[in-house]
């Protein structure tokens, strides 16, 4: 079993609200993720899209290209469609040596919308799980045999985002189809990700840990918040600085015999939460929990 550190910039430039970090520089990006520790990262909005140019760019500072988050649209266009559109994102994970394909649906995601609450995010029908399901399930075999792991993204403000979202995405979708367990967006949207660990293991591709603030979700929420209104008030963190115990996730991710990246992920404003600061706390912690559960 092979456990590997990476990070998502997120916390440093935020592509969901470029205004949070969009005057920091990649390079600086790049050198704090080194410095930390960290062996990859994951792709962000100030990457360059050509393999050329982006991996003698990581190489120099000894970091792999991870994977990155695909926008998908497949409740609105067909399997096919979907694969035809991805093949640049694809071809760039495949020529950077990625590992992980990350694909959300985002066709009528409101996590970006600061005029929606964190209440209003889009709900599936009963009778539409069936045929989503269906063509998620051929995405994700075409990616499999594309030589990658394909891990669903389930995230607030999406139509994956409760734990009856996940359930039925996973009765809806064959294996190949692959989880992106976000321990913060489970936590916020009412998934057990212990639950999802030990029932689901064979779907557990992938792992962001990020942390939640409770006290300042449960306030947002109640003002009629948008996620991002969230994101700026603080209810995402690092683990070790949160409300989830790690120790436990550890635990349950050595009991699968989990194989793969662990990515320390949270979407706060960096002018607040100094990144490298917060990146350097949950690498230290995760690593600790890991270590006493066996996991590394």
């Amino acid at each position: 079993m092979t456990i590997r550190w990476g990070v998502s910039p997120i916390a440093w430039a935020n592509d969901d609200m470029p205004e949070l970090g969009g005057d920091t520089p990649l390079d600086s990006i790049l050198a704090d993720i080194r410095d930390v520790g960290f062996e990859g990262v994951e792709l962000g909005g100030k990457f360059p899209r050509d393999a050329a140019t982006l991996k003698p760019l990581l190489d120099s500072y000894g970091l792999d290209l991870i994977g990155g988050w695909y926008s998908g649209s497949l409740l609105v266009q067909n399997a096919d469609a979907e694969i035809d559109a991805l093949q640049d994102h694809l071809h760039l994970l495949k020529a950077m040596g990625s590992s992980v394909f990350v694909f959300a649906e985002t066709s009528n995601a409101v996590h970006g919308d600061r005029a929606v609450p964190l209440t209003g995010a889009p709900r599936l029908a009963a009778r539409d799980w069936k045929t989503f399901g269906a063509r998620m399930t051929d995405v994700a075999d075409y990616v499999k045999s594309e030589g990658l792991k394909f891990a669903y993204h389930h995230h607030l403000g999406t139509v994956v985002e409760t734990a009856g979202d996940v359930n039925a995405f996973i009765a809806a979708t064959g294996p190949s189809v692959g989880l992106t367990l976000d321990t913060g967006h489970a936590a916020l949207g009412g998934v057990n990700s212990l639950a999802i660990i030990c029932d689901h293991p064979g779907r557990v591709a992938h792992v962001h840990c990020k942390d939640v603030r409770w006290e300042t979700f449960t306030k947002q929420k109640s003002r009629g918040s948008s996620f991002l209104d969230g994101v700026l008030a603080g209810m995402f963190t690092v683990p070790g600085d949160g409300g989830i115990d790690y120790a436990e996730i550890m635990q349950a991710l050595k009991r699968m015999d989990y194989s793969g990246w662990i990515v320390i992920e949270a979407e706060q404003d960096p002018s607040v939460a100094e990144p490298r600061t917060y990146a350097d706390l949950g690498l230290k912690t995760l690593k600790a929990r890991a270590a006493e559960a066996e996991l590394v």
